[in-house]
């Protein structure tokens, strides 16, 4: 699993109530046999139910339905209390088994407790409470899939740290601690009964394991000898286990083709090729299943995804912020229980189009809950730290010192549970058995398009006559909108928010971002030709999901400590004052690395540091007064020197002009507008409340712009209190 943020695409749910905890069926908590314990049914209609789920025809009774539960423990310790379908206290994995999960996925950390005992959080899963939690999944039925992490904390593609024990043995030793550890921790799982049908060795295994990173992209002989060494060890202890092996990113054209060719070339003896795929970050589920698919047929191996997931709303419940929020939610499906039941279904017949290779899908940490509420932040801190029922706590700090930090606290995923705040499961819980059914519920609308369109200042601002509204059943319509004629007042590069109405009555509205023009040739990379640049070092244009804008970013890693550059030479740049910015994002990198953007002219030299906190955690650096001289020479540069198994991305560097104008006097706007937002709409008919609505679009629209003029602001001053003062009483 990732942590933190990217930037977001466009959708969103409509309405608190279309992202509202939607209940089970009664009929579904009777204790009746449901449909889809009897195996597939491709004749039967589908259920009435809550949510629209499409059957997924064909599906095997055999195919994993896995959720990964690993925070269970802390979170009890921490007080939170699973419920049934009814509203009841029950075993969280009961009611999993209750809802069509017939597997349970759980980390393993080799030694995740500082010199004290102290936890690290997450869970603090080490084996003995790894076999706890498999436990109780064997008592409810349900199978388990062990997920080695060989590190003491989380392990990812950004991180892959070795185990404060293996740290310093040599890369043989490191085999030989690899494997006894895998023997040792097997054997306690099979001592106590836990019904082990899958082991997976290492988590997100692309670039490193157990501390060790690759140089380059291929698989090596160290890297296929860990991973080997996890093998044999499952194969010695539990022969009818099958062995996984576990990467990330399948949007990365070719990656899975190299992993699983490089496997091949060493021997490596495994069973199944995992995936990571999260909508947010990982591309089409079309491209998902080719990807599988090429594995499957090219080397015999079956396939599934390891973790997968979506949000349910945008709020946060515990204080601590989400990986997924207004920011960083992509347009893929709507932030609600029908677009968790949408995305899970459709990420299991991205599995299942496979064909008989592929085995399973696995919900990441769908019952990773508030501790408390977010209003009661500074009492869930006390349980975070005491259980380690939150993403990391202070004492991890010492062990993963670039990666946590100061960012140690709570839940980031609690908007993507499948269940409720208050440990009821949600209705997208019960999409596991659904797939193998079918389900139905009235038609109602899901989503409605959020229109974002971002232009260079002097362009023409055309927004468009329809937008898409999608419903629940995965139908659309394309209604026309009647724009607000506030876009008709927008000055100058700034950020704006035009309102509109569809023609079937829906409010909707428009973001409009209009840029100042960048000197910077090919800036965010978009374009294949790099000539302007002058790049040094691993860099990389890539189509990536992690950029700040555009499709494309410059990326660069390696498995040394490494340096990195990306310049560039300006001419015939206008005499003036002007600022450089360049926006940055990464993990793995010491706070000793040097990261710097400056800028050289005639008149001076510039510089200010290019942060680098946490993946997809987006950081801009800005030099807000670069002088140009008469010359018209602008020389400006990045310049990295980092840690091996740094990993960044550079995007959107832009050199734009410093407006030589004040901006008008605002402040009868702004009162006017204040008024304007206390009104008691109720009082007021309809049609005054709609001519209201539209001055107080053009006053924001004024307000936000960067060149309005004094006779702009005066217009639109007085067209909102003019509103204001012919408002009609609803008689």
């Amino acid at each position: 699993m990732h942590q933190h943020f990217r930037a977001r695409r466009g959708v969103v749910a409509i309405a608190a109530a279309l992202t509202a905890l939607v209940a089970v069926p009664a009929a579904a908590a009777t204790g009746a046999s449901p449909a889809w314990a009897a195996g597939p049914d491709d004749t039967a209609p589908p259920v009435d139910a809550g949510i629209f789920v499409e059957r997924v025809d064909g599906l095997s009774p055999d195919f994993a339905n896995g959720v990964d539960v690993s925070t269970v423990l802390s979170l009890e310790e921490s007080g939170v209390v699973f419920r049934d379908d009814a509203g009841q206290p029950a075993d969280l994995f009961e009611v999993l088994a209750d809802n069509g999960v017939n597997t349970v996925r759980v980390r393993v950390w080799n030694d995740p407790f500082d010199a004290s005992g102290n936890g690290y959080g997450g869970g603090n899963v080490d084996v003995e409470r790894a076999v706890e939690i498999g436990s109780r999944a064997t008592a409810a039925g349900l199978s388990v899939l062990v997920d080695f992490h060989y590190s003491d904390f989380w392990a990812d593609p950004g991180r892959q740290l070795a185990p404060k024990a293996w740290q310093g043995l040599s890369p043989e030793q490191t085999v030989t601690a690899l494997h006894d550890f895998t023997t040792d921790a097997l054997q306690s799982f099979e001592d106590a009964g836990v019904d082990v049908s899958m082991v997976q060795v290492g988590n997100e295994t692309n670039n490193a394991i157990a501390g060790y990173s690759r140089a380059g992209t291929a698989i090596d002989a160290q890297f296929a000898a860990l991973i080997s060494a996890g093998s044999t060890a499952v194969r010695e202890v539990l022969p009818e286990a099958l062995v996984a092996v576990h990467f990330t990113n399948p949007e990365t054209s070719g990656r899975y083709a190299t992993y699983a060719a490089g496997l091949a070339q060493f021997g490596v003896d495994y069973d199944v090729f995992a995936s990571s795929y999260y909508p947010y970050w990982h591309g089409s589920t079309e491209n998902l299943t080719a990807s599988l698919t090429h594995v499957a047929t090219t080397y015999g191996k079956q396939v599934m995804v390891a973790e997968t997931s979506w949000a349910h709303t945008l709020g946060d419940g515990d204080g601590y912020p989400n990986v997924i929020g207004e920011a960083t939610i992509t347009d893929d499906y709507p932030a609600s229980v029908q677009g968790q039941a949408t995305e899970l279904r459709d990420v299991i017949a991205a599995v299942a189009a496979v064909g008989d290779a592929g085995i399973g899908v696995f919900y990441w940490e769908p019952a990773w809950l508030p501790v408390g509420p977010a209003s009661d932040v500074a009492a869930n801190e006390l349980l975070w730290e005491r259980d380690g029922s939150g993403w990391a706590t202070s004492f991890a700090s010492d062990y993963d010192p670039v990666h946590v930090g100061e960012f140690y606290g709570g839940s980031a995923w609690d908007n993507q549970s499948l269940f409720a705040w208050n440990g009821t499961p949600l209705e997208s819980l019960r999409t596991f058995e659904y797939v193998y059914t079918g389900a139905v519920a009235p038609r109602e609308v899901v989503s409605v398009e959020h229109v974002e369109l971002s232009m260079t200042d002097g362009a023409a601002v055309e927004l468009p006559a329809t937008i898409t509204v999608t419903y629940n059943d995965g139908s659309t319509e394309h209604p026309s909108v009647d724009w607000s004629d506030a876009v008709d007042w927008i000055r100058g590069p700034g950020e704006y928010s035009v309102p509109g109405r569809t023609s079937t009555g829906l409010a909707v509205t428009a973001s409009v971002t209009v840029l100042a023009a960048n000197l910077v040739q090919n800036g965010s990379f978009e374009s294949p030709d790099l000539g302007a640049w002058a790049l040094t070092g691993p860099a990389a244009r890539t189509e990536t999901a992690d950029g700040s804008d555009g499709d494309f970013a410059l990326t660069f890693w390696s498995g040394q400590a490494y340096s990195m550059s990306a310049a560039q030479s300006l001419t015939g740049v206008p005499a003036g004052t002007y600022t450089l910015e360049a926006t940055t994002q990464g993990t793995g990198s010491a706070s000793t690395d040097s990261r710097v953007l400056s800028a050289t002219t005639s008149a001076g030299s510039w510089s200010a540091p290019l942060q680098f906190t946490a993946w997809n955690e987006m950081h801009t650096a800005t030099l807000p007064t670069v002088v140009v001289g008469a010359d018209g020479v602008v020389d400006l540069r990045a310049d990295f020197a980092l840690s091996a198994g740094a990993w960044r991305v550079l995007d959107d560097v832009r050199l734009v002009a410093v407006p030589d104008t004040a901006p008008a006097d605002t402040s009868s706007l702004s009162a006017a507008l204040a008024r304007a937002a206390a009104v008691d709409r109720d009082r007021y008919t309809d049609a005054s409340i709609a001519t209201l609505d539209e001055a107080v679009a053009v006053g924001e629209v004024v307000l936000a712009g960067s060149r309005a003029t004094v006779n702009d602001v005066k217009h639109a001053t007085k067209f909102v209190e003019k509103a204001v003062k012919k408002l009609r009483v609803v008689k």
